[in-house]
C-alpha cells in the first residue's frame, strides 16, 4: 500500500488488487493506489514487501531505534522473492476496514541537493522535460528554451515545484482514494490554501471527527519530530505522510518513503523550518507540517 509518488502522475485511475480474506497469514485487504509495477508485494502475517533500496533500509534500521518508531511502519528486515530483494515492513492497511487513503508529499522540495549538483555538472538540455513542461504550461519555457525545444534538468526540477503547494505551503497532496473507490490524482496545480482545503474536505467527506483524529496524530508527530535525533540529522526529501481512515472513525498517519532521505555530515543538523537555500540542506518538512496542522485546525468549528 506504500506509494512511489512519481507514479501518481502516470495513472489516471487507481489500480487495486483483489481483496484478500482475513486469514492468519493474510491482511484483510491490500490496495496499492499507485506505484511502479513490481515494486510491492503482499507478505505473510500482515506485512508488505517493497523493492529493496539500501538507503531506505538504513533509514528504517535507524528509525527502529528512534523515538519516531511509532510513526513509521515496523521494519522486519530483507527478504528475497523470485531472486529480488525486498524490504519487509508492516502493511498499515491491515487494521482498517476498506479505508480511505491519502498520500501527502512533505517538504519544500522533492529533489536532493546532490541531484541538483549532478545536473549542473552535466548540463544537458532535455527535450523530454521540455515536452512535460509545455504539456502543463505552454507559456513556461523561455524564448531560448522554446528555440531549443529543450530545458535543463535543474530548471525543470525547480520549475515543477512551483506549480503545486510544495513551495508555497511545504507539502502537496499527491493523491487520494476514498472508501467508495473514488480516486483523485490530479493535484499538479493545487497550490493555494483554498484549493488544499477543498481537496482535504473532499477526502474526509466533511467529517469533523475524522479531521480531529488526524489533527491529534499530526500534533503528536510534530512533538516527536522535534525531539528526534534521526530527524535532526537527516535531510528528509521525497518522503510522504500516509493518511488512513475508515467508516468506524479510526484514523492513522504514518511517515513513509525514505528512498531519498540522506544522513547529514556529522557537523550539521537541520531544524526543517528554515527556508532552503542551496547548500544548507534544509527540507522544509516541519514548515509543511505546521501549515498542514494549521489548515486542518481551521477546517474545524471554533467551539
Amino acid at each position: 500500500m506504500f506509494y512511489e509518488s512519481s507514479a501518481w502522475k502516470k495513472h489516471k485511475s487507481c489500480g487495486t488488487s483483489s481483496l484478500l480474506p482475513m486469514t492468519p497469514k493474510k491482511p484483510q485487504q491490500w490496495l496499492q493506489v499507485v506505484g511502479h509495477a513490481g515494486s510491492f508485494h503482499v507478505g505473510d502475517y500482515g506485512t508488505l514487501l517493497k523493492r529493496f533500496c539500501e538507503g531506505e533500509q538504513q533509514c528504517y534500521l535507524g528509525l527502529m531505534e528512534d523515538v519516531l518508531k511509532p510513526f513509521v511502519p515496523a521494519y522486519h528486515g530483507v527478504v528475497q522473492r523470485d531472486e529480488q530483494n525486498y524490504n519487509m515492513m508492516d502493511n498499515l492497511l491491515t487494521h482498517f476496514n476498506r479505508p480511505a487513503i491519502m498520500d501527502c508529499k512533505m517538504g519544500s522540495r522533492t529533489y536532493l541537493e546532490g541531484e541538483l549538483l549532478v545536473a549542473r555538472e552535466r548540463p544537458q538540455p532535455r527535450k523530454d522535460m521540455y515536452e512535460k513542461m509545455v504539456a502543463v504550461d505552454p507559456e513556461a519555457p523561455t524564448v531560448q528554451e522554446r528555440a531549443q525545444q529543450a530545458v535543463l534538468k535543474t530548471r525543470y526540477m525547480q520549475w515543477r515545484e512551483t506549480l503545486s503547494s510544495t513551495t508555497s505551503l511545504g507539502f502537496r497532496i499527491e493523491g487520494f482514494k476514498k472508501s467508495n473507490e473514488e480516486c483523485h490524482t490530479n493535484f499538479k496545480r493545487t497550490k493555494s490554501r483554498e484549493q488544499v482545503v477543498e481537496a482535504l474536505d473532499n477526502f474526509v467527506d466533511a467529517n469533523k471527527h475524522i479531521v480531529w483524529g488526524y489533527l491529534r496524530r499530526l500534533k503528536k508527530l510534530r512533538q516527536i519530530l522535534e525531539a528526534s535525533d534521526f530527524f535532526r540529522t537527516h535531510e528528509v526529501v521525497g518522503s510522504s505522510l500516509l493518511f488512513l481512515h475508515d467508516w468506524t472513525g479510526r484514523t492513522g498517519v504514518w511517515m513513509i518513503d525514505f528512498g531519498k532521505t540522506e544522513a547529514l555530515p556529522a557537523h550539521l543538523t537541520l531544524d526543517h523550518r528554515t527556508p532552503w537555500v542551496d547548500g544548507n540542506r534544509e527540507d522544509g518538512y516541519l514548515w509543511g507540517l505546521d501549515n498542514l496542522i494549521d489548515i486542518l485546525t481551521n477546517m474545524l468549528p471554533l467551539t
